[in-house]
């Protein structure tokens, strides 16, 4: 069994080399700071601290994939101020530059028995997750449902778990239970260069993939206009996207939440339908590949630049475009098939998953401080600083409330879109094993489909054959025994 744990992790960190910390922002942004290791944390050999009344302090172990001065800043923050008014609790903050390098410290730190109490992972990672077991077959995490076990609040702090946003409540909702606790969720949006829009005679934003063409054309033929219209990474999750707004299953049993998924569908009408649209835009030199795949910095400071003039992406970084544009940045719904019925676009981001084992008053530090870290006030300031959604709907109110909105109208647009969205399979997006080496599967054929001009039909065959074969050796260590 242990045998069977180390595989599923080091599946974990391999395939996450594919993903980095958020589908839309996998890669540190400029100016990043250092990311601090478990060898910064301080020595075990050490006396432990203790509490005024000379109890010994609690250690709680957060792990948090991100390294950039604002979103490791904001987790610091919090870890403080909760310590601050729990001096009986010390959570300390680990950082990583990525999932990545994340997943590669969770493999030593499972296999030496000192894993963190909290960990920070990606949502395309919930299947694995879910999977991980120790080496005597228990379940590695722990249902936050199961261990808040229907309490309000806990050592003082509300529980914040019953209110979060049903765009993450959905997605993240396994077997009628959260098994791990919502953070940063983002979903994909666009953002115009409404000078150059304007410039073409487009007063707004497109929304459908025939506008997009339209709008291309109009900034084609603009005497000084850039040299492509539109960009966005070559990344599997923007096909995800595309998929669930035209209800297209990604793959059977349900998208994987009536029961395992089994397989995946990447030749279906609207995996076709979207590929060869994107293909389209490239051939006509309205889209602009960077020749990278997943190459989150490279789309990014081409619409910063102006170098095109509508970029899609994740609205994660609305704050940074709304800060750094030197332009009119507007934000708006992701561009969809006008030949289908919209369904729905679906989430990304990140969770907080709890290490199952701990003493009950190590679990309930734990369960405080996740839920103190998104309460109304501290998901608010998240959202502010990053893009990310508010968490929960009392966010949502408290930002509402004090004209946020009104200030900052681009911050709006993710919620909006997500709110749109029907409680379907198909928009609630998929749960697979293997889930971002399959990515990496789509990705690849992308590239291979834009720079190699082959047929988009016999490509996505090939593709489909190729991540299939995965999940299915996936199933046979992980699946129903």
């Amino acid at each position: 069994m242990k045998h069977r744990l180390l595989i599923l992790l080091t599946i974990l960190a391999m395939v996450a080399a594919a993903c980095g910390d958020d589908p839309g922002t996998e890669t540190t942004e400029a100016g990043d700071q250092p990311a601090t290791t478990a060898a910064d944390t301080p020595d075990a050999t050490e006396a432990p601290a203790t509490t005024e009344g000379g109890g010994e302090v609690i250690d709680i172990d957060f792990w948090v994939a991100f390294s950039d001065e604002a979103r490791l800043g904001f987790s610091e923050e919090k870890a403080a101020a909760f310590n601050a008014e729990h001096p009986e609790y010390n959570v300390q903050v680990t950082s990583f530059a990525s999932y990545n390098d994340a997943f590669d410290a969770a493999v030593l730190a499972v296999d030496s028995g000192e894993p963190p109490e909290i960990i920070h992972f990606f949502e395309a990672a919930t299947r694995q997750a879910l999977d991980a077991v120790d080496a005597s077959g228990n379940p590695i995490f722990k249902s936050v449902t199961e261990a808040i076990d229907g309490r309000t609040e806990i050592l003082g702090e509300p529980v914040v778990l019953d209110d979060v946003v049903d765009a993450a409540r959905n997605y993240y909702t396994v077997d009628g239970s959260f098994y791990s606790m919502p953070w940063n969720t983002s979903t994909t949006v666009m953002f115009n260069n409404m000078d150059i829009l304007n410039a073409a005679g487009i007063t707004e934003p497109p929304t459908t993939w025939g506008e997009v063409e339209a709008t291309c054309e109009a900034i084609a033929a603009l005497a000084d206009g850039p040299d492509a219209c539109i960009t966005w990474p070559n990344h599997s999750w923007f096909v995800e996207q595309s998929m669930g707004q035209q209800g297209e299953l990604l793959a059977n049993n349900d998208n994987g939440r009536s029961d395992r998924a089994t397989e995946v569908f990447l030749t279906s009408d609207g995996m076709l339908d979207y590929i060869n649209w994107w293909k389209g835009l490239n051939d006509a030199g309205y889209y602009s590949y960077t020749g990278l795949q997943r190459d989150w910095d490279g789309t990014s400071n081409a619409y910063l630049a102006e170098e095109v003039a509508m970029l899609i992406y994740s609205s994660s970084d609305t704050t940074f475009f709304d800060t750094n544009a030197a332009f009119t940045n507007q934000a708006s719904y992701m561009p969809r098939n006008e030949d289908v019925e919209y369904v729905g676009n679906l989430i990304g981001g990140a969770t907080l998953w709890m290490l199952d084992g701990m003493d009950p008053v190590q679990e309930d530090g734990a369960l405080a401080f996740m839920n103190f870290f998104s309460n109304p006030e501290n998901a608010g300031e998240w959202h502010q600083i990053t893009g990310y959604v508010p968490i929960t709907k009392a966010a949502v109110d408290l930002l509402q409330g004090d004209g946020w909105y009104d200030e900052s109208p681009n911050s709006k647009v993710a919620s909006d879109q997500l709110a749109d969205a029907a409680n379907t399979p198909a928009s609630l997006g998929a749960l697979l094993g293997n889930f971002v080496g399959i990515r990496d599967v789509i990705t690849g054929a992308i590239e291979d489909i834009l720079v190699n001009d082959v047929d988009v039909t016999e490509r996505l065959e090939q593709a489909n054959e190729e991540a299939n074969r995965s999940l299915t050796e996936y199933e046979l260590l992980y699946g129903d025994e």
